[in-house]
């Protein structure tokens, strides 16, 4: 029995992915989030097999909840399902440490294999994912030492950048992970140097962009 987590702020979503993986009796989902953070604290308390998880949620999404999984929880295995056929999206879910990548559209007739695959230490990729990873700009991006501007910042850069990105205000945002106002602002002030933006207008224009804006 392959126990399961699953990480999507829908419910109706949620409720459709429990019906789909357990239909066979072969996988059990012991956990439900609705956002990244929640995700990362499920795996911990859970130790689930595999995680199976949208990439655009508020408060952490998808590919950093999988790198903080990847590191606190190795044992569980993460499965980004996903609208995005993007190559830079792939390779940023790969970089963090995913095992599967499953297209949203192709969910029903390949997400069971998926789960099989990765559950038995291989790795399993939508044929189109498959496709554009073959591709030669997905291959530069994969030899890049420095991928994208996104990895100039700290794991915990990266979560303020998309709490930003959502709106929240500093005080906000200390609150949420439990840090100091100042701690906070010393956090903006190193993304805007690193990024080379000049304003909290800009960093959230470049967290949308960058799919970070939940």
């Amino acid at each position: 029995m392959t126990t399961v987590l699953i990480a999507d702020d829908h419910a109706i979503v949620r409720a459709g992915l429990r019906l789909l993986i357990e239909r066979d009796g072969s996988n059990q989902v012991v956990a439900e989030a609705a956002d990244g953070r929640e995700a990362v604290r499920l795996a911990s308390a859970h130790t689930p097999r595999i995680a199976v998880m949208d990439i655009a949620m508020p408060l952490l999404n998808g590919i950093e909840a999988a790198r903080q999984i990847s590191k606190e929880s190795p044992r569980t295995a993460v499965i980004v399902l996903s609208m995005h056929c993007d190559v830079s999206y792939v390779v940023r879910a790969l970089r963090a440490g995913v095992k599967g990548y499953v297209l949203k559209e192709s969910a029903e007739s390949e997400l069971l294999t998926a789960l099989d695959t990765v559950a038995s230490g291989r790795t399993f990729f939508s044929a189109k994912v498959s496709t554009l990873l073959d591709g030669d700009a997905a291959r530069r991006m994969r030899q890049q030492a420095v991928p994208d501007t996104l990895e100039l910042l700290t794991a915990r850069e990266r979560e303020v950048l998309q709490l930003v990105g959502e709106g929240k205000a500093n005080k906000e945002i200390a609150t949420l992970l439990g840090v100091s106002l100042t701690t906070v602002e010393t956090h903006r002030a190193n993304m805007l140097e690193k990024l080379d933006l000049h304003s909290t207008a800009d960093l959230i224009l470049f967290a949308v962009r960058n799919g970070m804006a939940g």
